[in-house]
């Protein structure tokens, strides 16, 4: 792919090994699975494979090593219509790679992952990712993204930084808020920042404490709970407001593996193509719960025509 995307996702690829089991194993024990499969993963790069399948151009920098591994993940992205031109290949860290073991019976998963170190900073990313940076209208970063993308955006002027949208599900130690567009944690991790309490008055405090810390916007998800926002108005300078939208029903769930990193994706969808906060909730909810028909996050995302077709649009 070439030209400049719209949207470009920065941060951790993995490869994965799924196993979907009826129960979790003892200790020795062999236990017969009802599917294995081998897929990619990793939030900003899962985010990215949504994007592009809702027709959106979409770039992804990260970091991969010289390995087997790193080949395939690049490749499964590729495959999507995802530019990985601007990826990193370096031969001293392995690509980030898990085990993953899905308990139908307790409908959650065990992971064991290899310890990858926070991504370089940008300029060691070379010419051609930092061209892809410069001229996207949106970045998306995750926990291990997020601090060379800040430091790289605080060295341009205002007038000339992409917007920045963050997905907060895992801790990022001492967050900066100062240049965030868009934070998106989970509840729990929300009020986990602050100190605060998982309750209704608690998870709208720590949305005002970010508010107030720089971020223009806020959305938190919460399972089966839906999806709540708050704006100020130096979003897009309309008046400030917040509203939730219900999670989607009736869906048959597989595995919620990546289902945190569908609803970024689906939401940045959303707000690029102009939605309001509640349609790009709803739409949002909606491809989430469409990825969890599936073992890995990414083999159910629905395209944008299947997204209308499920939301009657």
């Amino acid at each position: 792919m070439s030209g400049s995307p719209r949207v470009v996702c920065v941060g951790v690829v993995t490869l994965d090994a799924l196993a979907l089991v009826p129960r979790y194993p003892g200790e020795d024990e062999r236990v017969v699975g009802e599917e294995v499969s081998i897929s990619g993963g990793g939030p900003a790069a899962n985010a990215a494979v949504v994007l592009a399948r809702q027709g959106q151009s979409v770039a992804f920098v990260g970091r991969v090593g010289a390995d087997r591994a790193g080949e395939t993940a690049k490749a499964m992205l590729s495959a999507e219509g995802v530019d990985v031109t601007g990826v990193l290949t370096d031969a001293n860290h392995p690509t980030q790679a898990s085990c993953i073991v899905v308990s139908q019976q307790r409908q959650t998963r065990a992971i064991s992952t290899l310890s990858v170190p926070p991504l370089p900073p940008l300029a060691t990313f070379g010419a051609r990712a930092l061209e892809l940076i410069d001229s996207a209208e949106w970045l998306h970063t995750d926990h291990l993204g997020l601090g060379p993308v800040t430091a790289y955006l605080k060295s341009l002027p205002a007038s000339e930084r992409p917007r920045l949208a963050v997905d907060a599900g895992n801790p990022i130690p001492g967050l900066d808020l100062s240049a965030v567009d868009l934070y998106a944690p989970t509840t729990e991790a929300l009020v986990a920042t602050w100190s605060l309490p998982h309750d209704e008055a608690g998870i709208a405090e720590a949305a005002r404490r970010a508010l107030d810390e720089g971020a223009k916007a806020v959305v938190a998800t919460r399972g089966s709970a839906g999806s709540w926002a708050w704006w100020s108005e130096r979003y897009d300078g309309r008046p400030a407001g917040t509203v939730h939208v219900p999670a989607v029903k009736g869906i048959d769930i597989r595995s919620t593996l990546g289902a945190g990193d569908v609803f970024h994706g689906g939401l940045l969808s959303a707000l690029v193509r102009g939605g309001d906060w509640p349609q790009a909730l709803r739409e949002a909810n909606a491809t989430a719960a469409l990825s969890c028909r599936a073992l890995d996050g990414r083999e159910a995302v629905p395209t944008l025509a299947e997204l209308n077709t499920f939301l009657g649009s």
